[in-house]
């Protein structure tokens, strides 16, 4: 009997974000995916213009253009997995999880690892902050040399960047990797660390708050190449010796996600395997938000 698809789906869906809280710091757009596969937003265009005290009449009149804003979601596909008797562990959560658990952890993470990606600016003024800290040796495997520490003076320079910009102060956040989270926490004053650990959060995996960030950390965020204007490393790349580790900070209505199809694929009674053969299908996409990339910023190690 085929298994009910439903229920594996809905499982992975509930599952897609677990220990990568930070994707839910973002604005949600899913009700813009059309048929699994593509987002389309229509995007309302300039706002009017405001004159004090008009004294030329008639006013002009203007006509608004509105756009579109169209994008395709990636698809993240499992290799096929072997589940004897599948139905029996569709009435048991626990022992789907075991079944899934290996392969949702390593989807989770791959996911997780291009949103990242696709959320990352490169160039641009006021996009980018370098650390400015002591030397310390590299801590990115394939890289040599030594980094600039990150400091909490390089977080606060991150703060200023997105006050500039007129950026809510609600709702921004600090994804850090392991290795610079512990540069930051040797940094901090014991005062500082008092107060930071103040608004520790396990349930939102936020570890807690400094300059109105939300501070949360991950194994690996992102990395940049080491040109004047740093650009972030694709997905998957081989690392360069001079590449340097980077820090993402952001305001929640900078960016956005959008979780499309998830596909539950069954090959049932295979002869060769002795068993039923499953594998998964998800499409999910990110971005930047505004055009002009306010809203999100990258401290990036500068070489020492």
């Amino acid at each position: 009997m085929a298994i009910q698809k439903e229920i594996w789906q809905d499982h992975i869906e509930g599952n897609l974000f677990k220990n990568n809280e930070f994707l839910l710091a973002s604005t949600d757009v899913g009700q813009y995916v059309l048929q699994g596969h593509v987002v389309h937003i229509p995007q309302a265009g300039a706002t009017a213009n405001v004159v004090k005290n008009r004294t030329s009449l008639p006013a002009t009149v203007v006509q608004r253009t509105d756009s579109d804003i169209t994008y395709a979601l990636d698809e993240f596909t499992t290799d096929p997995i072997l589940i004897p008797n599948a139905e029996a562990y569709e009435l048991s959560y626990n022992k789907r999880e075991s079944v899934l658990g290996e392969y949702e952890s390593s989807l989770r993470q791959t996911v997780a690892d291009n949103l990242l990606i696709d959320w990352a600016p490169t160039g641009g003024v006021g996009t980018i902050v370098r650390t400015t800290g002591s030397s310390t040796a590299t801590t990115l495997a394939g890289t040599t040399g030594n980094r600039c520490r990150f400091t909490v003076v390089d977080l606060k320079n991150a703060q200023l960047q997105l006050n500039k910009q007129n950026v809510p102060m609600e709702g921004r956040y600090a994804l850090i990797s392991a290795d610079m989270f512990q540069q930051l926490t040797d940094d901090m004053s014991v005062t500082q660390y008092r107060d930071f650990s103040a608004a520790y959060n396990v349930k939102d995996g936020v570890l807690g708050r400094l300059f109105g960030f939300n501070i949360m950390m991950r194994g690996g965020v992102v990395t940049y190449t080491n040109d004047s204007t740093p650009v972030v490393n694709p997905y998957g790349s081989a690392a360069n010796a001079t590449d340097n580790d980077g820090v993402l900070c952001w305001q929640i209505g900078a960016v956005e996600r959008a979780l499309g199809q998830i596909t539950f694929f069954e090959r049932i009674g295979d002869p060769t395997l002795y068993g039923d053969v499953y594998s998964v299908s998800v499409r999910m996409g990110a971005r930047i938000r505004r055009a002009d990339g306010k809203g999100i910023i990258s401290i990036v190690q500068a070489a020492a």
